[in-house]
C-alpha cells in the first residue's frame, strides 16, 4: 500500500508539563482512533513558558514520560513523533530534540534543531535561541512505512539547503514540527512550507503551536500538510487544538519527480564554482 494516513495535531502548550503530556496522550489516540499511523506533534509539545521553566521541564530519551509514551505507541501499533522537548546538552543548555517512536515502542530516531531561532522580528522582540540552546550537527531522515522522512524544526524551514540534502538522501517527506512566531506567521509560514515542498516535489507535514500562553508567548498556529506539488491538503486555524488528518499517497511524490526532475537537472559542479563579479 502507498496511501498512508497521517495526523497533524495542532496543539495550545504552556508552562505545565503535566497539563502538555496529558493533552499530548489524549490528542494522539484521538488521531489513531481515526486511523492516523504515523502521529506527529508540535515543537515544545511538552513544554512552552519562559526559560525558568526549563530546568524542571527538561527530559532525558530514557524519560518516564517517553517510555509511557513508547506503550501508548506500542499498544496502537502507531508512530509518534514528538515534535520537540527540552533535552539536557553537555554545555548546560539545552537541545530542542525531536524524538520519533515507532510501533516498537522504542525511540527509532532522534534530531536535534540545526538553526537557532537568533532574530529581530518586526515589534521590536528580539529572540536568541542561541542563549540557551546548543544546536545540533547531524541531519536525519528515517522509514516510516512506505514514508522516508526528513526531520527538521521550526526555524530549520528557513534554510532551503537543508531540504534539498535531505530529498537527496532519499526523503519524500518534510517534517516541520514548530512554535512558529504569530508576527512572522502571517506572512511566511504558509509560503515557506509550500516552497518547500514544491522546490523538492515531497509532502510537507507541519503540526504547530496555536494561541498565546499565559506568558504572552504567541505562536501562528495553522498546522498544515502540503502535497508535492505544492497543494494545501489541510490546515488547523489560528487559536485552538485541531488534529490533521489526511491521506498521503507516496507514490504522487515519484510522479512530480518524474514530470520534473528537480532533482536530477542539479548542477552541483557550476554551484561549487565562484560567482563572477
Amino acid at each position: 500500500m502507498s496511501t498512508v494516513r497521517v495526523a497533524a495535531i495542532q496543539m495550545v502548550s504552556g508552562s505545565d508539563v503535566r497539563a502538555n503530556e496529558s493533552a499530548i496522550f489524549r490528542l494522539v489516540e484521538r488521531a489513531s482512533d481515526a486511523g492516523a499511523t504515523y502521529i506527529q506533534l508540535p515543537e515544545y509539545s511538552t513544554y512552552w513558558g519562559p526559560r525558568s521553566g526549563y530546568d524542571a521541564a527538561a527530559t532525558t530519551l530514557q524519560d518516564g514520560f517517553i517510555r509511557q509514551l513508547g506503550l501508548e505507541a506500542k499498544g496502537r501499533g502507531v508512530t509518534v513523533h514528538l515534535g520537540s522537548v527540552l533535552e539536557p546538552a553537555p554545555d548546560g543548555r539545552f537541545y530542542n530534540t525531536s524524538v520519533v517512536i515507532g510501533p516498537s515502542g522504542d525511540v527509532v530516531a532522534v534530531y536535534r534543531k540545526i538553526h537557532l531561532f537568533d532574530a529581530q522580528p518586526p515589534g521590536g522582540v528580539t529572540y536568541l535561541e542561541s542563549e540557551y540552546f546548543t544546536p545540533g550537527e547531524e541531519m536525519r531522515v528515517l522509514d516510516v512505512g512506505e514514508m522516508r522522512v526528513g526531520l527538521s524544526i521550526c526555524f530549520d524551514v528557513r534554510f532551503a539547503e537543508l531540504y534539498r540534502a535531505l530529498a537527496l538522501a532519499g526523503a519524500n517527506v518534510l517534517a516541520v514540527p514548530a512554535a512558529f512566531s504569530a508576527l512572522t506567521g502571517p506572512s511566511h509560514w504558509e509560503v515557506l512550507l509550500r516552497a518547500r515542498a514544491i522546490e523538492n516535489h515531497a509532502f510537507v507535514i507541519a503540526a504547530a503551536q496555536a494561541g498565546t500562553t499565559s506568558e504572552g508567548l504567541a505562536t501562528h498556529g495553522h498546522s498544515m500538510v502540503v502535497d508535492p506539488w505544492g497543494v494545501v491538503l489541510a490546515e488547523a486555524g489560528g487559536l485552538g487544538e485541531e488534529v490533521l488528518i489526511v491521506d498521503l499517497d507516496v507514490n504522487d511524490v515519484n510522479e512530480r519527480r518524474r514530470q520534473i526532475d528537480v532533482l536530477g537537472l542539479r548542477r552541483p559542479e557550476v554551484y561549487a564554482h565562484h560567482v563572477d563579479e
